[in-house]
């Protein structure tokens, strides 16, 4: 019998920790005493109260907030699918370690550690129109990699990514697990113009067809029509879970990575917060698809883990109010009848 190269991650997927809410009841019992009326921050303590419930304690930490990026290149970009060539891919990831990305700006304003992962750009993923973008083997090596990432050990980890052409095989990633063809899922992505979004909504559809036998399940979908960057995230999201780390989820491609996940197990991403809907035309419906809400809308599209490392910004707010407003007994205010 031939081994199944993607065992171990669905063993990972399927037998997931749950959340510690031991933790999550000392959050509240504190936020019920300090000065505000309950429940006044909304999502701001919800905030709190995941990361008591994934970290397993409180108070919870943002002592060594992460954002990791996943950068690959994509052999679908020689269907004119994207207004950049793949050659920007490396040439941003340099720009990244160089301090002048968005997302370099932003990790630097918030003190948050910025981690780049580079998977073999040289080596672009087969063209999902013609071949398979990875054969399983290779697929569950790099969803392996991704699980590496966590080795700092931070307290919170966003991820993001970076790879030409990667909105393409997001779009084609949700089609094949949620319906619907090219022209349902892609957007306009770095920019393309009208003649490119027809492009890559024709070749998502050729890839499909390409596939249809071999989408048999998730992990398939992923090796098939997936990316480097997109099984390292998953990987990442997998390993974070295991190691009680929260996860924060960044736009379109990033979520993409969750939804094969979720499409294993829905409480495999139980740990994960959305942080932001895209513009990426799709990327709302993917999240209404998963169920969930995200914290911010706006209007980006950028990628890079920028909606995410935003998301943490937030994460760091509400716990920094959490550890550090007055209660009432000790700001002498009265508290509610």
């Amino acid at each position: 019998m031939v081994a199944n190269p993607f065992a171990e991650v669905l063993d990972l997927l399927l037998l997931v920790p749950p959340g510690n809410e031991e933790a999550v009841d000392a959050v509240r019992m504190r936020d019920a005493q300090l000065t505000k009326p309950p429940g006044s921050l909304g999502r701001m303590e919800e905030l709190v109260e995941w990361l008591a419930r994934w970290q397993g304690k409180s108070p919870p930490t943002l002592d060594n907030p992460m954002v990791a990026i996943f950068a690959g290149n994509h052999g679908v970009t020689d269907q004119g699918v994207s207004a950049f060539p793949r050659d920007v891919t490396a040439q941003m990831v340099a720009n990244f370690t160089a301090g002048g990305a968005a997302i370099s700006q932003i990790c630097a304003l918030h003190e948050l550690n910025l981690r780049v992962f580079e998977l073999a750009l040289e080596l672009p993923t087969g063209d999902i129109t013609l071949a398979p973008a990875m054969d399983d083997r290779m697929c569950a090596a790099t969803v392996a990699y991704g699980m590496e990432a966590i080795a700092g050990r931070p307290d919170c980890l966003a991820i993001g990514e970076m790879g030409i052409g990667n909105t393409t095989i997001a779009a084609a990633l949700f089609a094949a697990l949620y319906g619907g063809s090219g022209a349902d899922w892609v957007g306009r992505g770095t920019g393309v113009d009208d003649a490119g979004l027809v492009r890559k909504a024709d070749a998502v559809d050729r890839a499909l067809a390409f596939h249809r036998e071999g989408l048999s399940d998730p992990l398939a979908i992923l090796a098939r029509l997936g990316g480097r960057e997109i099984a390292a995230m998953l990987g990442a999201l997998v390993a974070a879970r295991h190691q009680k780390i929260p996860v924060l989820v960044d736009g379109f491609v990033a979520t993409s990575a969750a939804a094969i996940a979720h499409a294993v197990n829905p409480e495999a991403i139980d740990h994960c917060v959305f942080a932001h809907v895209s513009a990426e035309s799709g990327h709302a419906r993917a999240l209404e698809r998963l169920g969930v809400t995200p914290l911010l809308e706006l209007g980006m599209r950028l990628g890079e883990g920028s909606g995410a490392a935003l998301g943490m910004v937030l994460a760091k707010t509400a716990l920094h109010l959490h550890n550090n407003m007055a209660t009432f007994a000790s700001a002498g205010v009265s508290g509610k009848d």
